[in-house]
């Protein structure tokens, strides 16, 4: 109970954190090209420099690759090979890329502003080409596929140097810590993406596909790029307003397509004038309405004549009398003659 608890007030802290930016920031701070990043542009350009040039003379640095090469580190350690397998698509192009687009794109859209995603897609567009570049120019070969022991293995048609693995996890997990919010995030994001990007390029020596000296180029060529990019935020404002003033104008053009809704229109009265009646016609006066008026019923008599006794009724059939008839029988009401007195 008390853990579901905690985990519920996590949750309303983290998205109470969120609900914070509804509107895109006013201020929005965007790394300037100070004097100590440029301090720190020159000595990262010449480290860079520098390993190119101990690997092109064949110096003490290629003898270290080989020394480290026949060390077999993955024959050394077997029980980590299973774990640094899945460790090193940490430094693979499309699932970081996806991975980090994914997180800026979801920021661009609680911000409103497509910064993060312009400066990320100027990165890996820089890595490409610089990276892709030096890799072509060079040639180097890779310890798997080397002709000759000490040699540098340059210009042989290889594009191991440097090493792409170890360049891009600097620029795609470093650009997380240039786009921070807050100077405590840049920097803690920053050690972060430091100790992953040269994990990454470590493990490739162990799984033996790098030179050591390819991972040093190429967390120096990463590490350029992140430093380089203030030089680019004034084209990355440009390509963001272009941006938004082609959506306001396919905006507008939707809006014009649009037919407007039509406006009622009020007809004028019109007066009617009663139709003239035809000369040879007369116009016959209006009727009143007349009530139906029920018509007189006939008074229906139960029997027709006097009223009479019901002993006296006789009732009548089509044939007559159904009592037989009595010659001597007088009807009543009239006066019975009178009898002769007879003497005894």
């Amino acid at each position: 109970m008390r853990t579901e608890r905690n985990l519920t007030r996590s949750l309303d802290r983290v998205f109470a954190r969120l609900d914070r930016e509804p509107e895109r920031p006013a201020h929005i701070d965007v790394p300037r090209m100070s004097r100590h990043r440029v301090v720190l542009f020159t000595a990262t350009l010449a480290f860079y420099l520098a390993i190119v040039w101990a690997v092109v003379i064949t110096s003490w640095l290629v003898r270290l690759d080989w020394q480290v090469m026949f060390f077999r580190p993955y024959q050394q350690w077997p029980q980590i090979h299973a774990f640094l397998d899945y460790y090193v698509v940490l430094g693979q192009r499309g699932p970081t890329a996806v991975m980090v687009a994914a997180w800026l794109g979801w920021r661009s859209w609680r911000q409103h502003t497509l910064r993060p995603l312009l400066t990320l897609a100027t990165s890996l567009l820089l890595l490409n080409i610089t990276v892709g570049a030096a890799k072509l120019g060079m040639g180097r070969l890779g310890p798997h596929y080397a002709t000759v022991i000490g040699s540098n293995e340059m210009g042989l048609g290889g594009d191991i140097f440097p090493s792409g693995h170890t360049a891009n996890a600097v620029v795609t997990w470093g650009i997380l810590a240039y786009l921070a919010s807050s100077p405590r995030a840049r920097r803690w994001l920053s050690a972060l993406s430091a100790v992953t990007s040269l994990g990454v390029g470590l493990t490739t020596v162990y799984l033996g596909t790098h030179w050591l000296s390819d991972v040093l180029l190429g967390w120096a060529a990463g590490l350029l790029i992140l430093l380089a990019l203030p030089w680019f935020e004034p084209l990355i404002t440009r390509a963001e307003t272009a941006l938004f003033d082609l959506r306001d104008r396919w905006r507008a053009r939707g809006d014009r397509t649009v037919p407007a809704p039509a406006v009622p229109v009020t007809p004028s009265p019109v007066l009617l004038k009663p139709r003239p009646a035809p000369a040879e016609q007369s116009v016959a006066p209006a009727r009143e309405p007349v009530s139906p008026v029920r018509g007189s019923r006939v008074p229906i008599h139960l029997a027709p004549g006097p009223h009479t006794a019901r002993s006296e009724r006789t009732p009548v059939t089509p044939a007559g009398s159904r009592r037989p008839p009595h010659a001597d029988r007088i009807p009543r009401g009239t006066s019975q003659p009178a009898r002769p007195l007879t003497g005894n």
